[in-house]
């Protein structure tokens, strides 16, 4: 890692390091690799978790009892209840991933297939700052999905099949019998969007231009939102989708609206209003890891020349 070129500055030993397993995340990966057991040979602090636990109650106590670094291994959606906690007490967030895909994981530049390679960001960790969503006074991490996606979350198929469930949900609500989600925004060129099938809000923009690599973002640290609107067949917009970038973005609902906030389903009454924190969290990763996500690896190498 190029810690002056990445902003990654090294970091002192914390004096009690905590990590939070989710055993059930990624299919009991980290109960396969025996993570507890290797980060309490290096001196981590670990809570095992089981069903019915207040995750963020327990990392409260934590920080009450002393803990100074606050790690989670697991899901995004549990990253981000551990990462609040962080925020709200200056502290260090780690993220070891053990979960299914791992995304901000990826996003923030950690090996994901070194699980154990991971905790040396407890003993030999480098450390920045980064942006966070916030969306009703709640943040995420990776995004926020209404209409389409925000309902596909919600059904219980949604774990074991993903893109199927997706897929029929893009069906019930995408066809002509169906109606569009009642979401009303302005994009970023002052026009309106009445039935927008899919709006998805990420915590710094996704890399669109190419050659991209798919569902990354390039930072973490550019201080804006990330805003794609898809608009339902038959509006008769053209072009049917929007992308921009802004700190701040409202959107207005008829009702309670269904969302994935870091693929967790959760309902956001109206009026929904996202913001950007800029340099908000501190984080930590192993020096060793490359500290950058794929996108910004092309990102800094610039455009291609022709040939």
């Amino acid at each position: 890692m190029n810690g002056a070129s990445t902003g990654w500055r090294p970091a002192t030993l914390p004096r009690r390091p905590l990590l939070l397993i989710n055993p059930r995340s990624g299919d009991g990966r980290a109960t396969r690799a025996a993570l507890a057991e290797r980060a309490r040979e290096q001196g981590i602090d670990c809570v095992v978790l089981t069903p019915g636990q207040d995750l963020a109650a327990l990392v409260r106590d934590a920080v009450r009892a002393g803990a100074d670094a606050l790690g989670m291994a697991g899901g995004d959606g549990s990253l981000a209840v551990v990462a609040t906690v962080a925020l709200a007490h200056d502290l260090p967030f780690i993220c070891v991933p053990a979960g299914t895909r791992n995304h901000f994981a990826r996003d923030l530049g950690i090996d994901r297939h070194d699980l154990i390679g991971s905790l040396g960001a407890f003993t030999d960790g480098v450390e920045r700052k980064i942006d966070v969503g916030m969306v009703n006074g709640r943040i995420f991490l990776n995004n926020v999905s209404l209409g389409l996606y925000g309902d596909a979350v919600r059904q219980p198929a949604y774990r074991d099949a993903k893109l199927h469930t997706l897929l029929a949900t893009a069906n019930a609500v995408l066809s002509s019998s169906a109606p569009a989600p009642a979401l009303r925004v302005v994009d970023g060129r002052g026009d309106e969007h009445s039935q927008p099938a899919v709006v998805l809000v990420s915590n710094n923009p996704y890399a669109f231009e190419p050659p991209p690599v798919i569902g990354t973002r390039p930072r973490l640290d550019g201080g804006e939102l990330g805003i794609v609107v898809l608009d339902a067949p038959g509006s008769g917009r053209n072009p049917a989708a929007s992308a921009w970038n802004a700190p701040t973005f409202d959107v207005q609902a008829a009702a309670p609206a269904h969302a994935g906030v870091d693929g967790e389903a959760v309902e956001l009454d109206p009026l929904l209003r996202f913001a950007i924190r800029p340099a908000a969290l501190r984080v930590r990763i192993c020096s060793r890891h490359p500290g950058v996500t794929p996108s910004g690896r092309l990102a800094s190498r610039g455009p291609r020349r022709p040939r």
